[in-house]
């Protein structure tokens, strides 16, 4: 891999350990297993990645997964270019020939006639079968398949199927401890030790409240972005509310409830 490549991660992304994670998703990669995530949004899954691609210097090839996604967006499709039907690889295929570490972010967003292109991929076959091309692709022995969801999100019309699911190796994440979130606010928000911890104290607050009606707890990316707003000046309350309360519900009585969370920290 060279700084060349588009797809290279050439600086350490930041990233807080809470467990064994590292040494588990490198005995993975090294086994050639396929991995994946479950953990609420905004928890730290896509920053991992990011991390472990940079610790084993592989290139990283993401694909944020939509109900639109078809096969073709996947493994790639004949263009009319200068006049000439051209193929052109998709971003799964581009990552099985040159060995990258390829994301499947959110993968029950997609098509499940979609998904099973990867089955081939997550066993001992390693092999990707472009049919359009009447190409069998063996995979580069450092490429690895990772996945990730969002188990809250779960319902009949959108879970993996047992078929895709026991293919991976499971790696459970959920918000870090509060004084590792606070550290990972701190440095990512460019703020105070002592902010950082009341923004995660008044995440801790939202997040014991989901029962009466949020769907989704405070994440830690919101919290980075609060401290972002804050650190550029913006009153403490306010850059909560814009960052954190208003993208969390549209619900006016949840918006007073979190208004008063809010004033008794700020």
């Amino acid at each position: 891999m060279t700084d060349t490549n588009p797809y290279a991660i050439t600086q350490e992304p930041y990233y807080l350990s809470t467990g064994n994670e590292i040494q588990l998703f490198e005995a993975a990669w090294q086994a050639k297993l396929p991995v994946m995530l479950k953990g609420p949004t905004g928890c730290g899954k896509t920053r991992f990645v990011q991390h472990m691609a940079w610790r084993l210097k592989r290139p990283l090839v993401t694909v944020a997964c939509h109900e639109d996604l078809f096969a073709s967006d996947l493994l790639g499709r004949y263009l009319l270019q200068h006049d000439e039907t051209v193929w052109v690889d998709g971003p799964l295929t581009r990552a099985v020939r040159m060995g990258a570490i390829c994301y499947l972010d959110e993968i029950v967003e997609a098509r499940k006639d979609t998904t099973v292109v990867i089955h081939p991929l997550t066993d001992d076959r390693r092999m990707l079968s472009i049919e359009k091309k009447g190409e069998v692709l063996k995979a580069h022995a450092d490429f690895m398949l990772v996945i990730s969801y969002n188990p809250g999100y779960q319902s009949v019309l959108k879970d993996l199927k047992q078929s895709t699911r026991q293919r991976f190796v499971g790696m459970q994440f959920d918000y870090p401890p509060a004084d590792q979130e606070a550290r990972i606010v701190a440095q990512e928000g460019g703020v105070a030790p002592e902010m950082a911890a009341r923004l995660v104290t008044l995440a801790g607050k939202i997040r014991n409240i989901r029962e009466q009606g949020l769907t989704e707890g405070a994440s830690t990316r919101l919290l980075i972005y609060a401290a972002h707003l804050i650190q550029r000046g913006i009153e403490p309350r306010q850059a909560c509310r814009t960052a954190v309360c208003l993208p969390l519900t549209d619900d006016d009585r949840l918006q007073e409830t979190l208004e008063d969370l809010m004033a008794d920290l700020f």
